[in-house]
């Protein structure tokens, strides 16, 4: 059995707040809003506040912006 499997595996409900986050269900896991891969809650480091949604990591969260603010992306 893998670590998000069982009675402690489930996956978290989060809010996300600037520098921190508040558990609102209890949860092993949030999943990446960009790849689905599960992110064990000690693991968590990167979220969009405006958006309410975790990222596995900064490549992540940069490919999310860059999805949302394509204008980011391009030289000035």
């Amino acid at each position: 059995m893998n670590r998000f499997e069982g009675p402690g595996g489930r996956e978290a409900k989060i809010r996300y707040l600037d520098g921190d986050f508040q558990v609102l269900a209890p949860g092993a896991f949030v999943r990446c809003a960009v790849t689905g891969e599960p992110i064990p809650l000690e693991d968590l480091k990167y979220w969009s506040v405006a958006r309410q949604e975790p990222y596995r990591n900064v490549e992540a969260s940069l490919e999310r912006e860059l999805e949302i603010n394509p204008q980011l992306g391009k030289p000035r």
